[in-house]
C-alpha cells in the first residue's frame, strides 16, 4: 500500500499488523519450526507444575496414589499452555480477518472518528496470498496442536477411569 493512496495510518494497516505480529516475541512462537514451536509449550507445562503439583498432592498423595497424582497434575499444568495457545490463535485469526476484509476500518486520531477504506484489487490479492501461504499454515498447526491436546486429555480421562 503506498502511503499516497492509502489513508489508513501506518500502524493500522493490515499488512503492517501482520508484520508486527510476525516479529513480536510472543506471536513469533507460532511461526517457529519443530522443537522451537514445541519447546515453549513444554516449558510452560513444566513450570506450571510448580502450582499444579502441590494442588494435585492435596487430593492425591503421591506416595499413595502416584498415577492419580500424575494425571491430575498433568491436567492442571496444562492450563497455562492452553491459554497461551488460545491467545496465539486469536491473534493470528484477528490479523487473518483484517487481511481478508475488503474494507479496512481505521481511526485517524481516536476512538470517535472511525473511517473505512476500501482496498484496491491489487492489495486484496496481496493480502489473500499472505493469508493463504503464511497465516493459514500457522492456524492449521495451532488447530492440530489443540486436537493433540484434546486427544491427550481424552487419553488421560480414559486412563483415569482404568485406575
Amino acid at each position: 500500500m503506498s502511503s499516497a493512496t492509502c489513508p489508513v495510518p501506518v500502524e493500522q494497516r493490515p499488512i503492517n499488523e501482520y508484520q508486527d505480529l510476525k516479529e513480536s516475541w510472543f506471536f513469533r512462537w507460532a511461526t517457529l519450526d519443530g522443537w522451537g514451536y514445541i519447546q515453549p509449550i513444554v516449558v510452560l507445562w513444566a513450570l506450571n507444575w510448580i502450582v499444579a503439583g502441590p494442588i494435585a498432592s492435596v487430593s492425591f498423595a503421591p506416595t499413595k496414589h502416584l498415577p492419580q497424582f500424575l494425571l491430575l497434575g498433568s491436567i492442571g499444568a496444562s492450563l497455562i499452555p492452553i491459554l497461551a495457545l488460545v491467545r496465539l490463535y486469536l491473534g493470528w485469526v484477528y490479523v487473518r480477518t483484517r487481511l481478508l476484509n475488503t474494507d479496512v476500518f481505521y481511526e485517524e486520531s481516536g476512538w470517535y472518528d472511525g473511517q473505512i477504506w476500501e482496498k484496491p484489487p491489487e492489495v486484496i490479492d496481496q493480502d489473500q496470498l499472505i493469508v493463504s501461504y503464511q497465516i493459514q499454515p500457522i492456524l492449521r498447526r495451532l488447530q492440530k496442536t489443540f486436537a493433540a491436546i484434546a486427544g491427550a486429555f481424552l487419553a488421560l480421562i480414559a486412563l483415569w477411569w482404568l485406575l
